[in-house]
């Protein structure tokens, strides 16, 4: 079933002055009033919502962990010493900037005439490439990141959300037979003072020990010891047959043909 009519049956039987929405049992929107919601996690858009649902026990929190991640290393330095520059590197650096320098000018000033285009276009790949080796190199690290799951027991819930001076009225509701969740809520209070419950990921700072521990438990990953390119049950001619594919004899004569006219039409 197409989103699309999900969403058009769904509109069709629930036509009122209400927010409504269809979230999975992690917290994401499928359906929306608003397009621009779907697919977005349900404590962005109503962080206050999410919240009362947390403490209810509606939906727990988890902690996930990404041991693959990429990090912006620390900007400390591990010693006064280290941000000193050695003159070999300041001149290796004033060197290639004047290079750099030079390399613009003569892009600039189009010494090469009629290429002034190429040399123009040339220029900015130049500068696209010389801002992104300014960024900052990443290094790997591990974050950890929140996770909200939803719990089955709790099949349908209601409540209130205190918002200064108004109140904000949600019913939540499972749909039988799948992992889907309708949740209606009433539109006129305003729960800004509420943040948003967000899931970003934050470095995880080890400690010295805690970190040469992690170092001695990772295992090194190694090819296997022998090529598994078959397996017995297999049947090769349900593969794609790719070496069958015969040379087709109009497009093997058709570079002959244009090499041969291609004197002709350049006279």
């Amino acid at each position: 079933m197409k989103l699309e009519f999900l969403q058009r049956k769904f509109w069709a039987a629930t036509r009122q002055d209400l927010d409504c929405f269809v979230i999975d049992n992690n917290g994401f929107i499928l359906i929306s009033k608003r397009s621009r919601e779907t697919g977005r996690f349900l404590g962005e858009v109503d962080g206050a919502v999410l919240t009362q649902l947390l403490s209810m026990g509606v939906f727990s929190q988890v902690t996930m962990y990404d041991y693959q991640a990429m990090c912006k290393p620390s900007s400390h330095h591990h010693s006064a010493a280290q941000p000193l520059v050695s003159p070999i590197s300041a001149f290796l650096t004033a060197t290639r900037w004047l290079l750099q320098e030079l390399v613009l000018f003569l892009l600039e000033w189009s010494v090469w005439g009629s290429w002034y285009d190429r040399g123009a276009e040339a220029k900015s790949v130049f500068h696209h490439s010389h801002k992104h080796k300014k960024q900052d190199p990443l290094q790997p690290c591990d974050t950890e990141y929140p996770v909200f799951v939803y719990q089955p027991a709790i099949r349908e819930a209601n409540g209130i959300v205190e918002c200064g001076p108004c109140q904000k009225v949600f019913v939540v509701q499972q749909i039988p037979n799948s992992n889907l969740l309708l949740l209606v809520t009433d539109p006129t209070c305003d729960c800004s003072i509420f943040p948003p419950v967000l899931q970003e990921a934050t470095e995880v700072k080890y400690n010295a020990s805690v970190k040469c521990d992690r170092m001695r438990s990772q295992k090194l990953r190694r090819r296997p010891d022998s090529c598994h390119a078959f397996h017995p049950e297999e049947n090769a001619q349900d593969c794609g047959g790719a070496s069958d594919t015969s040379a087709s004899p109009p497009l093997l004569l058709l570079p002959v043909c244009a090499w041969g006219l291609l004197p002709q039409l350049l006279r």
